[in-house]
């Protein structure tokens, strides 16, 4: 039968002429085994472009909710970051406290600063690391925020109960700012305005307009006015316990000698009186006739 010869008909047109192909049955066959090959081969690469197709769309997902994530991490990571800096804020402001309450300071429970580990994380590093490494650093981070958060407010239970039985001793601490302005020189040594020298600047110098108002940052009673040299018109107030505060270079005071003045009361204006470089204040702080650097004492 393979072998057998078989003839292919051709009608050309109408009038029935036609043409005759002579082809042996092997070639049949092998045309027949052709197509149902390539039919197969189809079918075959079909289903393999559909489990492409399948695994590509998985894949696509699986990246999305890997990004989605990754977003969600860093969004965390840098809440806590936000949260220790807030903490911070706390224990300066607790420091401070235990300063004008004369507390010892606290115990360091534990040194390293939150987030300390060995290996930093930060929103660039997310390529280089597994996200599973990255969450459970991030739990890290924030068991540890809660064992500070805890210790922080029993550290604050500790300064409530002292405020408490010395409720005369914080009014009479200078807490706040005695005039809205910027510090233009801080409290320590300087380069002179004047000769250019290394000097101890015993105060801060805060900058304002003239004619700024000048509050008393704690009550106390006036013990000088006047002008003192270089100073120029310059006023003290003694608020007991050692602690006495120096206002300087003033346009006036609107407070007498030997009157008793409380928080938050006005006492003078910003001038630009005596050696000065431009209207400011300077404003000291001296314990036992020592100058302090007044932002030991400041809490706002």
């Amino acid at each position: 039968m393979l072998f057998k010869k078989y003839q292919l008909v051709i009608f050309k047109d109408k009038n029935g002429s036609c043409s005759r192909i002579t082809l042996r049955g092997w070639i049949f066959l092998s045309a027949l085994l052709l197509v149902l090959a390539i039919a197969g081969t189809n079918v075959y690469l079909w289903k393999h472009y559909q489990d492409y197709r399948t695994i590509s769309q998985q894949l696509q997902r699986s990246q999305d909710k890997v990004q989605s994530q990754k977003i969600q991490l860093t969004t965390i990571f840098h809440k806590v970051h936000e949260l220790e800096q807030n903490l911070e804020r706390v224990q300066e402001f607790d420091d401070k406290l235990r300063v004008m309450l004369n507390l010892e300071p606290p115990r360091e429970v534990n040194p390293n600063p939150i987030g300390g580990t060995s290996e930093n994380v930060s929103s660039s590093s997310f390529p280089f690391y597994r996200q599973e490494v990255l969450t459970r650093q991030m739990h890290n981070f924030l068991d540890q925020l809660s064992k500070e958060a805890r210790l922080e407010e029993i550290k604050q239970q500790e300064i409530l109960q002292a405020m408490h039985q010395q409720k005369d001793l914080l009014s009479s601490t200078p807490s706040i700012w005695p005039a809205q302005g910027w510090v233009s020189s801080d409290f320590g040594y300087r380069s002179s305005p004047f000769t250019g020298q290394r000097e101890f600047h015993k105060g801060l110098d805060i900058s304002a307009p003239e004619g700024t108002p000048i509050y008393a940052p704690a009550s106390g009673k006036v013990t000088f006015t006047g002008r003192d040299g270089g100073y120029g018109i310059t006023m003290v107030i003694d608020h007991g316990r050692g602690i006495t505060t120096r206002y300087a270079h003033l346009q006036r005071y609107t407070a007498d000698e030997n009157t008793r003045v409380s928080r938050g009361e006005l006492i003078g204006y910003v001038g630009n009186t005596g050696r000065s470089t431009g209207p400011h204040l300077h404003y000291e702080v001296r314990l036992n006739n020592m100058p302090v650097d007044p932002k030991r004492y400041i809490l706002n």
